[in-house]
């Protein structure tokens, strides 16, 4: 299912990880304004925010790497049979293009493990 599919009631699976990523950031700061009065509940809240962004930026970059691959082969056997003549200049294109969304994924990955203190 694309991201730009839609569900019986007319909203997007991307408009859902939106309202989804916004009632995150809204308990977060609901949490984090409770327990404001206690410096050490704060500095606990902190750093649970922190490892949930870290595993959130780990997750979704995984996810999309996924996505984009899974895109990418599908999109390439189309191709070669459509035009099997290609094969091997499709494939070369395919590895190179899903070892690109692989690097950035892995960059990813690493930024969410870095800022993750």
């Amino acid at each position: 299912m694309a991201l730009e599919d839609r569900n019986p009631n007319g909203e997007s699976s991307l408009m859902k990880l939106a309202h989804l990523a916004f009632a995150l950031v809204v308990g977060l700061v609901i949490v984090n304004t409770a327990a404001a009065q206690d410096a050490h509940a704060t500095a606990d809240v902190i750093n649970m925010a922190k490892g949930l962004g870290a595993g959130l930026a780990c997750g979704l970059a995984a996810i999309g790497a996924g996505i984009g691959i899974g895109r990418i082969g599908g999109s390439a056997v189309e191709s070669i049979a459509r035009q099997p003549e290609m094969a091997t200049k499709i494939f070369i294109y395919m590895i190179l293009t899903a070892a690109l969304v692989e690097g950035v994924a892995l960059f990813a990955v690493v930024a969410g493990f870095l800022n993750f203190k």
